[in-house]
């Protein structure tokens, strides 16, 4: 049974950083699609950044309103996937969700709330 665990989220001030960890057990997590994706108040749940498997060469995209700011990661030797997220603004601030993805079948994290304010 696949578990997916976040963790890093916090307050901080804008323009700080945070690192989120999602921390993975289940079957074979190199082959899995990763993904962050988060969801503000009143708005849908969007992605943020994805990583494709081992197979795919861990491929990275990423939402335009976090290019050049955020960066997406696995260490497969660990099943922890990362998102270093940099110059954090106020409508960064949501429950981030960690996805992994195989085929269709969509497993989810249980969420971890980035409040980015002064």
């Amino acid at each position: 049974q696949v578990q997916l665990v976040e963790s890093g989220g916090g307050l901080v001030e804008p323009g700080g950083s945070l690192r989120l960890s999602c921390a993975y057990s289940g079957s074979i997590f190199s082959i899995y699609t990763m993904g962050w994706y988060r969801q503000a108040p009143g708005k849908q749940r969007e992605l943020v950044a994805g990583i494709t498997g081992i197979t795919s060469r861990g491929i990275t995209n990423y939402a335009d309103s976090v290019k050049g700011r955020f960066t997406i990661s696995r260490d497969n030797t660990k099943n922890i996937v990362y998102l270093e997220m940099n110059s954090l603004k106020p409508e960064d601030t949501a429950v981030y969700y960690c996805n992994g993805r195989i085929g269709i079948v969509d497993y989810w994290g249980q969420g971890t709330q980035v409040t980015v304010s002064s």
